[in-house]
């Protein structure tokens, strides 16, 4: 398609390294759509007749059909997915096939095919996100009520219940969709109508294009239109975030499922066992969605050295958009489903959790807020309470099991029924405020929850 300025062929190695088809076949149904808006814009601009666009999308059709579940044809000669389309349209049509791209560049095509592409897959991504999304609140609302130990630094801090703890990651992966959707709406504009750089030469109306494609609009200035992969960066960054989030909810259940916490059992469709130790049950599907993550940091970081230092326009080092951004999308997509399995299937130690939650002084913050309802500054009640963790510990006792008189030495304004206020319901139900761990607040996070989730599945239909 550009030979004529050349009076000899490319190279062998040239081939390699340029050629695209095997990876942009992707696109072929998008741009087969692209050029069959193409055809009725140059129609109306008068570029071909009402006949010769009849022609062309009769045979673009057929070609539509011939593709369904076809190999990239990486033997055809093609060096890409648009100079094959080109190809076997002018098999079908002869020359007529070789009008179809007037006034249109290869840089405007492709940023179309890969707008149209993006969007179907970002709205697949949030279909899978929706999915874990509702998993995650149904585990939090059947464990609204089971205690779960909270930690900071690895650490026994407070306890929660595991249903907050679940809908923790629900509200991570919320943002997650709606950064998603962020991306869905910058990458919803047309470039089509831009030429290589400066634009068509031909009176194409560029709104009622972007409309024919289902586009929300055309694109502003053909000079970043035909550079920007913007969205492209945006969508991987994006799904990074999403495996970044599903690599920390694969950690907390690894340590979880391990033998030291045993709050949860994982359903062994999601596991594996071990070629020498028959005991073993490894939380393999979680390792690697850890090991994704990784994979997805590695894309965002690629592809932003890759566009960093580009001149406007056009440059070939945006041929390396499609690897980056598939992978991403296949890598996201298999660790959103995984994970959706994976949290379907965890059952609740709810013994092992409440033991865990009722250890390492867990409530001594309850004791100090005791002593602040009591009328000691909240700092004054911060270091008594904690001389009261130090006489605990020298004792190998659990706060509530002090004695009166270690409570009165420490805290004269308690009496020692407060003690016996100082159990894990106890303190989980102190926790009423919105966004608390209490039993309470957790169900109704959920029922708010399910109730997003329905309003987005309602957005979507």
């Amino acid at each position: 398609m550009w030979g004529g300025r050349f009076s000899e062929g490319p190279d062998a190695l040239f081939r390699a390294i340029n050629d695209s088809i095997g990876v942009d076949w992707r696109l072929v149904r998008q741009d087969i759509a692209g050029s069959v808006a193409w055809a009725r814009a140059i129609g109306k601009a008068g570029v071909l007749s009402v006949g010769e666009v009849k022609e062309l999308t009769a045979a673009l059709g057929a070609l539509s059909d011939e593709v369904e579940g076809m190999a990239p044809p990486v033997d055809s000669g093609a060096e890409d997915v648009h100079s094959w389309v080109e190809q076997r349209l002018t098999e079908r049509v002869g020359d007529l096939g070789r009008k179809l791209h007037t006034g249109r560049s290869r840089n405007d095509q492709v940023a179309t095919d890969l707008r149209l592409w993006t969007k179907e897959a970002l709205e697949e991504r949030l279909g899978e996100l929706h999915v874990l999304r509702a998993a995650l609140v149904e585990l939090g609302a059947r464990e609204a009520g089971t205690p779960l130990c909270g930690y900071t630094h690895l650490q026994r801090a407070q306890a929660v219940t595991f249903g907050h703890w679940a809908l923790a990651y629900e509200r991570m992966l919320a943002r997650d969709a709606g950064r998603l959707r962020d991306a869905l709406a910058r990458t919803d504009e047309c470039p089509l109508g831009s030429g290589a750089l400066a634009g068509t030469g031909w009176d194409v109306d560029r709104a009622a294009l972007a409309q024919d494609l289902g586009f929300a609009r055309p694109t502003a200035n053909s000079l970043d239109s035909v550079s920007d992969r913007d969205f492209v960066l945006e969508s991987i960054n994006a799904l990074t975030l999403v495996g970044v989030h599903l690599s920390r909810l694969a950690e907390d259940l690894i340590f979880y499922a391990s033998g030291e916490a045993a709050f949860v059992a994982l359903g062994e469709s999601m596991t594996s066992g071990s070629s020498l130790m028959p005991q073993k049950q490894n939380p393999d599907a979680l390792e690697l969605l850890r090991a994704k993550a990784a994979r997805l940091i590695g894309l965002q970081a690629g592809f932003a050295a890759t566009v960093k230092g580009l001149p406007l326009a056009y440059n070939k080092d945006l041929q390396e958009d499609k690897a980056a951004l598939f992978e991403a999308m296949d890598v996201a997509s298999l660790s959103v489903r995984a994970a959706g399995v994976v949290v379907s299937g965890v059952r609740v130690n709810e013994a092992a959790a409440k033991a865990a939650a009722e250890g390492g002084y867990t409530n001594a913050t309850d004791l100090a807020d005791e002593m602040v309802a009591a009328g000691v500054p909240f700092r004054t009640a911060h270091e008594r309470v904690g001389a009261l963790v130090r006489v605990a510990i020298e004792k190998g006792v659990k706060l509530d099991e002090l004695t009166p008189e270690d409570l009165s030495e420490h805290a004269p304004e308690l009496d020692a029924g407060v003690l016996g206020r100082l159990g894990v319901q106890a303190s989980l139900a102190r926790r009423v405020a919105l966004g608390g761990s209490s039993p309470d607040r957790v169900m109704k996070a959920a029922a708010a929850a399910r109730a997003e989730l329905d309003a987005e599945l309602e957005q979507t239909s």
